[in-house]
């Protein structure tokens, strides 16, 4: 996603407040291996070309920053919530630690925010809700703490919500996510959430990604989920869910690319619609089915004596 182009022309006008922010958040960064901030220095005062800087053309602020396998080892300075334009934010994959800053509440024009891959701690600021604008939220792979913040439920325009592989606990509340009406990926993979899982979520009929184990869910699946016709992918696997598959799954869900449910505890029988969706990858061991495997579902190599 590219919002902005590159500014070749110097400024001697440059925002003052975005040039000292940036130098702050350098000053947080304890290990810059590869040198990707040696340009970030009063010798190139114009800081639209420093690297991993995009500023807007209208008017030279600082609207992308992106920073992604930087190998950076230090924290996220607060300053960075003086970047008032922004709107683009990438640090995936770096070593970043601390806490996510509070100070993000001031970047209302945020649109795109992801820090997979790091080793943040603490939990979601809940304040990250006034940044009205978030499309992308993306926290995979850190060790995030927690319950997931209600007000995220806030956030109408957003589109990826991805918290997987993290320490979070409590439940799936029915008044957040379930408002979230133009999602279409939802990952809370590989945390340690309790609870049902609230009959909310089928509203959320724009879902291509459902992901939502490994963690100790347990209850019924809502049968609306199954009659999202977008979804590709369709993973509770791992968890404790009970009850029955659909018999018409497949007839409803004709895009499914990938379905893992196996370790759970469902039972009844395996969908014969299954063979409906021609791409099917399918996951169903560690249940409770009984039956035979229908003969249209060998091309997917499930194991009879598996199941």
């Amino acid at each position: 996603m590219n919002f902005f182009s590159p500014s070749t022309a110097a400024n001697p006008f440059g925002n003052e407040t975005d040039r000292l922010a940036l130098l702050k958040f350098k000053e947080s960064i304890l290990t810059d291996t590869h040198g990707f901030l040696n340009s970030w220095n009063d010798s190139l005062h114009f800081f639209c070309n420093w690297c991993g800087v995009t500023c807007s053309k209208q008017h030279q602020r600082v609207g992308a920053l992106n920073l992604e396998g930087s190998d950076l080892r230090g924290i996220m300075s607060p300053h960075i919530g003086n970047l008032s334009f922004l709107r683009f934010v990438n640090l995936r994959n770096n070593s970043l630690s601390g806490k996510i800053p509070q100070q993000v509440d001031h970047l209302f024009r945020l649109q795109h925010l992801n820090l997979s891959g790091n080793m943040l701690e603490g939990e979601i600021p809940v304040n990250l809700s006034y940044c009205s604008e978030l499309s992308i939220i993306s926290f995979r792979s850190n060790r995030l703490t927690g319950k997931i913040p209600l007000e995220l439920g806030s956030l109408t325009k957003l589109l990826t919500l991805n918290l997987g592989t993290n320490n979070l606990t409590g439940g799936i509340q029915q008044s957040s996510l379930g408002n979230l009406s133009s999602i279409t990926q939802l990952s809370l993979a590989y945390n340690n959430l309790v609870g049902n899982v609230p009959e909310e979520l089928g509203l959320l009929t724009s879902l291509s990604i459902f992901a939502i184990g490994p963690n100790n869910l347990s209850g019924t699946i809502p049968s609306s989920l199954f009659n999202i016709s977008s979804m590709n992918t369709f993973s509770p696997t791992d968890n404790e869910f009970k009850g029955s598959i659909p018999p018409y799954i497949g007839l409803n869900m004709r895009n499914l690319q990938l379905i893992a449910i196996g370790g759970n505890e469902f039972s009844g029988r395996i969908p014969a619609s299954f063979s409906n969706a021609s791409q099917l990858r399918i996951h169903v061991t560690e249940n409770n089915f009984v039956g035979q495997v229908p003969e249209s579902l060998e091309i997917f190599q499930i194991s009879r004596s598996s199941v």
